[in-house]
Order: structure tokens, then sequence, then C-alpha cells
């Protein structure tokens, strides 16, 4: 990526742009983040305490390993199994509580990883919705457990085996420690009692409504440390400006049109990559996710260079050429921009953004956030009489890319999208499977489009988007709110709002950009999979407390969801 960044900058100084990055002169706009997590290995531990008359200290790494998002903390408590720790709403047969009548508060609760084995197809997938470590982490902590252990069951895949580390790009932290522990560690609990986890699982395994769902284990007390370090890097924004004519650099009363690419991959895939196998480690060159994009912008900023030169009348705004890192780790480049702009960004007309645009098929384009100004739809098609593309055009400006970073700040949004692909997310998203005459039309369409708003018409009119209609098929969620999580935000206890979209439950219920979602329906919110979960429980129709902490006051709202579809 520092090549890249490097090819940028030289691209961008040769077409004769302006820095605007942090520093003056600089095209950098240098933002922190974190990009992984280490365990501090001398500050973890794990130690049973004189149950046979002495202590036995468990070795990490090999006996036990805290996951990404575990608290960090130090406990002591007794232990009680709780089976596979899943809770599933409904009736015999239906739903599953392996929680039932026991009593966790304050203990430490070991539970199984995955769904019990011997069930069929339909159940499984059933359970699975269930089963993810972060929501058996949830309900343990709603249940008031200390701390969670996890094992992976003889009768299960990578029977015995720690769970990785894995770095979750989210960073929310569960509220408690989360511990994966080996086999090994996990019989050597129940042993005491007379048990064996391939028994206590086997018995589990068919969903016998007789089988002990749970054992408490008087006597065995942990004493638990777990230390896990966020990893800070620094990475760079590149940014640069095509002040309006007559301007020889930015200034604060310009009004400017800002178009945006994101200039990272996926390494080798090691977050966000689809892992088939075969393709593991493999390099993700990303020449349509979104060397298309960059090499757009790049194309851009010379013809507009140029053009300028030529027919200075044309610029009475400017022109900023954004270049994002980090949008494949939760457009965190982009939303650290939004938040320390090098430019007022009430001096923002517009924001347009390519992101793969490189796949031009049948002529096929698509122009997203066309709702979000009541100018793009008309400006769209006085220039595609020219460009002669196939358009579709989308409403809903809240798109899983950058215009995300931007909408939500009263700036109208247009993306460009050529579509997905088999190869997205792939190491075969290579330089030969792109339409370079598509790119060169697209770039040309785009271009012209630019022009338009830079010759000092009318500023573009802002339009707060209603949900589609058609509702979102990213979206598995069967209630709605229309709120819109600040999914790069770091550090906060509970749910960042970017925005609430206009006329939906959480407008009308008073919810604001800013707010910090921390209890709904009756349960605290740490993070995002928090909320999501909830969301999930919660009614059609039936009105809701919702409790979200606003310039430190702690405010109660009623919301009534509606249906996703």
């Amino acid at each position: 990526i520092r090549k890249a960044a490097d090819y940028i900058r030289n691209e961008l100084a040769a077409a004769g742009l302006k820095p605007l990055g942090t520093e003056a002169g600089s095209f950098d706009h240098t933002f922190e983040f974190t990009g992984g997590v280490e365990l501090v290995k001398k500050d973890n531990r794990m130690i049973l305490r004189g149950h046979t008359g002495e202590d036995h200290t468990f070795e990490l790494d090999k006996d036990f390993r805290p996951l990404a998002f575990s608290a960090n903390g130090e406990i002591e408590g007794e232990v009680i199994f709780a089976g596979y720790g899943l809770t599933k709403p409904g009736k015999l047969g239906v739903g599953y509580n392996s929680y039932g009548d026991l009593n966790v508060k304050d203990k430490i609760v070991m539970v199984l990883r995955y769904v019990p084995e011997d069930i069929s197809v339909d159940r499984r997938q059933e359970l699975n919705r269930y089963a993810g470590l972060r929501y058996k982490a949830l309900i343990a902590r709603n249940n008031g457990a200390k701390a969670l252990l996890i094992v992976t069951g003889p009768n299960s895949p990578n029977s015995g085996k720690l769970a990785s580390l894995s770095f979750d790009t989210s960073m929310a932290g569960a509220g408690l420690p989360v511990i994966s522990i080996s086999g090994e560690m996990g019989n050597s609990l129940v042993q005491f009692y007379g048990k064996s986890l391939k028994e206590l699982q086997t018995s589990l395994d068919k969903e016998n409504p007789h089988a002990v769902h749970g054992l408490s284990l008087p006597g065995i007390v942990l004493n638990i440390k777990t230390h896990i370090k966020r990893i800070r890097k620094k990475d760079n924004n590149i940014v640069a400006v095509l002040p309006p004519a007559g301007q020889a650099s930015a200034g604060s009363e310009t009004e400017y049109v800002m178009l945006g690419a994101h200039y990272d991959h996926l390494g080798r895939g090691e977050t966000g990559g689809f892992r088939i196998k075969g393709e593991e480690g493999m390099i993700h060159n990303g020449a349509d996710d979104n060397a298309s994009g960059v090499s757009t912008l790049l194309e851009m900023a010379a013809q507009l260079a140029e053009r300028r030169q030529s027919h200075p009348q044309e610029f009475q705004r400017g022109v900023i050429f954004s270049f994002w890192s980090g949008e494949e780790l939760g457009l965190i480049g982009s939303d650290r921009y939004a938040a320390k702009p090098t430019v007022d960004l009430k001096q923002v007309v517009a924001y347009l953004n390519f992101d793969m645009v490189g796949r031009l098929r049948e002529n096929k384009l698509t122009l997203q956030g066309v709702g979000s100004s009541s100018v793009w739809k008309k400006l769209i098609e006085r220039r595609n009489v020219l460009a002669g593309f196939d358009l579709t055009l989308q409403q809903d400006p809240y798109l899983p890319t950058d215009t995300t970073s931007f909408y939500p700040k009263g700036i109208p949004v247009l993306a460009w999208f050529t579509g997905s692909h088999e190869e997205y997310h792939r190491p075969a998203d290579d330089p030969d499977t792109l339409n370079y005459e598509g790119i060169e039309r697209v770039t040309r369409f785009a271009s012209n489009m630019v022009r338009d708003l830079t010759k000092g018409v009318e500023r573009p009119d802002y339009v707060k988007v209603e949900k589609s209609t058609k509702g979102g098929n990213r979206d598995a969620i069967r209630v709605y709110l229309g709120t819109i999580p600040n999914y790069a935000s770091e550090d906060v206890n509970g749910v960042l709002l970017s925005g609430v979209r206009g006329g939906a439950p959480a407008d009308k219920a008073g919810l604001k950009a800013g707010d910090i979602i921390v209890r709904f329906a009756g349960k605290d919110i740490a993070n995002i999979y928090d909320y999501t979960y909830a969301l999930n429980a919660v009614k059609v129709g039936k009105p809701v407390e919702i409790e979200v902490m606003r310039k430190g006051k702690r405010i109660k709202l009623t919301v009534t969801p509606v249906s996703q579809r």
C-alpha cells in the first residue's frame, strides 16, 4: 500500500494538483486506527485454586487463550458448565435454553463451541444463528456471568483445539473476559465430579430433552487475568485539490465538489476475503476493488486540471480528490476524514464515489444514491445522452462504501458501480479481468458531470432519504428502526450513530447523529453485536424503550419498530 500511495502522490503532483493533507504542503491526511490485537504474554493467567490441595497454573496458548473481543480484567469465581451456551426463543423442540434453571450470576461459565452435532441440517441452520462466539458471550453476560470459557468438544470439528485470537475489525469488546480453553483443560475441570466432556457432549448432541444442560461445579475455583493489547497503527488518506479558477490554493469561502475512491485492498485475505479452499494466503490484488476507482480518479484529475487551464470559466468551484485507506476494514479512512477534515465540510456541495467501476458488462452502469439530491436524475440523464449507458438508478444513499461517511453530514452523494462478480474479494480480481474501454467511458461520463457541478450553478439540494421501499438485501434483521451505526468508531461503550434515516422510526423517536445507544429493549448495549441481537428479539409494532447518551446525558426514548420488508 505504500507503493500505491507513492504512485498516487506522484500522479497528483504531475497533474498540477495542490496538496490538501493534514500538514501544509503534504498530500497525506494522517489518522490512527486499531490494526490488530496481541496478547500481553506476562499479563494473562489461569489458575485452578487448590481443589486438590495445590494451585495449578494453566499455560497460555496451550491450555487457554483469550479471544480478541475479550474484556481485560482480573476475576476469581466458581465454574459452572452450561452445555452449548445457546438460547433460542420458542417452545420445546423449537426453542433452546442451555441456561434453564441454572443460576450463573457471578460465576465463570464454561460452554461447548458450535451447536449439537447429531441434529438435522435444518435444525443446525436454525441454531447456528445463535451459536456465534460473540452471541454466546452476550447471553452469558446477560445471565450475570463474570467470564466465559469456550471449549471445542470431542465430538466437534477441531476437537479440543483452541480458537484463534481472531482480530475483529469492529474492536467492540464483549463486556466480560471470553477465553478459549483446550479440551484437555475442559475435561480436567469436569472430571472432579466424575464426568467427562465426551459424556456431557454426547448426552446433548441428540437434543435429548432429559439430558443435563448444566452442571454446577462447586469448589472448582479459577483465578483469571486477561490482558489484550490493541495495536495502534497510523495510515494516510491522500487528499489533493484543484482550486477554482483564479485561486492558487484552497480557500475558506470556496465551494468544492469532492471525489473519492479507496486505494486499500485485502492483502492476502486475512480480513474480509472469502477464504475459499485453495486460495488461502494468496495476494488479493483488487484490480476492480479498487484499482479501477483509483485510476478513474487519477485520470479525472489530469483531465480536469488540463480543462481548467483551457476553460477557466467552468471552474467556479474547486475539486477535491480523496483517496481513502482503511475502507476494507470498515470505512476507517473516510470516517476519520469526515471527523477531522482539511476543508470545512459545509464547503463541500457533493461527494462522488468510485468503487468497483472496472467490470462494465453489457453496457450496464449503476449509479447509487440518486435520491440524496433532486438534481441528480436530470443531470445524469442529460450527460448520458452522449455517454449512452444502460443505466440503473438506485435511490438509496445508504451504501456499503465511503459515501456513508459523508451523506449523514448533510452532503448529497452519488456512487458509480459496474456491478459485482465472482472474483469479488478473491485473488482472481486481477487486471486481466477488467474492461479498460469501459473504465475510460465511465471516466469521461463522470468527468463531464463534475464539470457541470464546478460551473457554479445552484448548489445541489440535500434530501434526507427514507427507507427504501424495496428493503435492503444486506440486512438480515426482521425489524427496522432506521439507525445508521458508525462502524469505524473506537473506544465507545455502546453504538455510536452516524445518523438516522429520514422518516424512519428512529427519526420519529427523536434519535440523532452522535447519539450512543447504551440500552435497548431492556438489554445493555456494549457494541454493535449486542444491538443487532437485541433488534432481532423485538416485535414489529410493539413500542420499546431505548436509552442513549447525548452530550454526556443519558436520555430515554420510545421507538416503535416496523417490518424490515
